[in-house]
């Protein structure tokens, strides 16, 4: 007994009834733009290069595409160039020193170290060199960055290796129980909320040193000197030993009103190219002072 089949055509198909139509597939390799560009200009995040395209910053082979999922034939050479955003020079912090290797500044809080890929009109401390180390946004002080590549493997290598030594002040609620101590607590990142860190005795290791400056009713001014380097440790480290850094938004969410987060980079001491060994150094905002009066 023949099969029968719910389908007639395919059945019709099968028992050779219909003609074979020989449909040759566009073997043309073509890919999406915004694809295509992530790969040439891995920098950026896909959301930036499609925000770049929309914006009539993308030209390829000399011509402006403004859709990010135009098809591009790549069976022949293709020219990609974005048209970047200007820097607004305007807005380069405070320099400590410069040469034709590096340049130091003094971060004010509120300026992001990277941007992470982001399309984001404001200024950032990547936007003048190579990014060695990072602050956080709210974060101010000393933060260093290369001119070119040659001198960014050094430096990192230097901090990899932890032959940098870093010195923070920091304000915090309360009055530490030991006026000196040191804090070996390891750190990993919280699964919950990635972009944050939570003690956990399976982490990483990580260690700060810290020394009380002076006290008052309500605040306390410390010296931090952290011998490793692990995201957020300092105001980990500050928090789990029961006083937390003034007006950290993560960490201390239950601070008192603050108009910024009280952790300051006051000095960093790295070998620069041709074997220079510096501390470079900025004064304490006098509203740390202040605060502990």
């Amino acid at each position: 007994m023949a099969k029968k089949f719910s389908k007639p055509e395919l059945s019709r198909r099968i028992n050779g009834d219909l003609p074979q139509n020989n449909v040759v597939a566009d073997e043309t390799p073509k890919r999406r733009l915004d694809m295509i560009l992530l790969e040439t200009f891995p920098e950026y995040t896909r959301g930036t290069i499609q925000k770049f395209i929309k914006d009539g910053r993308v030209k390829v082979n000399d011509e402006v595409i403004n859709k990010a999922n135009t098809l591009i034939d790549e069976s022949v050479e293709n020219n990609y160039a974005i048209d970047k955003p200007e820097i607004n020079s305007e807005n380069r912090p405070p320099v400590i020193y410069e040469d034709e290797n590096v340049i130091v500044f003094n971060k004010p809080a509120g300026m992001l170290s990277i941007k992470k890929g982001a399309y984001l009109a404001e200024t950032a401390i990547e936007d003048f060199g190579e990014v060695v180390h990072r602050l956080d946004r709210d974060t101010s002080g000393v933060i260093i960055v290369a001119k070119n590549e040659e001198t960014k493997s050094k430096l990192q290598k230097q901090f990899a290796e932890r032959k940098t030594h870093k010195t923070y002040y920091a304000v915090v609620v309360g009055q530490p129980k030991q006026p000196h101590a040191l804090i070996s607590v390891p750190l990993t990142r919280n699964l919950k909320k990635p972009t944050t860190f939570i003690v956990d005795k399976d982490g990483r290791e990580a260690t700060t040193e810290y020394k009380v400056i002076a006290s008052g009713e309500r605040f306390s001014l410390v010296e931090l000197k952290p011998r490793t380097g692990r995201t957020h440790q300092l105001r980990i480290h500050m928090a789990h030993i029961g006083t937390p850094i003034l007006g950290d938004p993560v960490y201390n969410p239950k601070s008192p009103k603050a108009d910024r987060m009280y952790l300051h980079a006051t000095s960093l001491e790295i070998t620069i190219p041709e074997g220079k060994r510096m501390t470079f150094e900025v004064p304490l905002p006098e509203s740390f002072r202040n605060a502990v009066k």
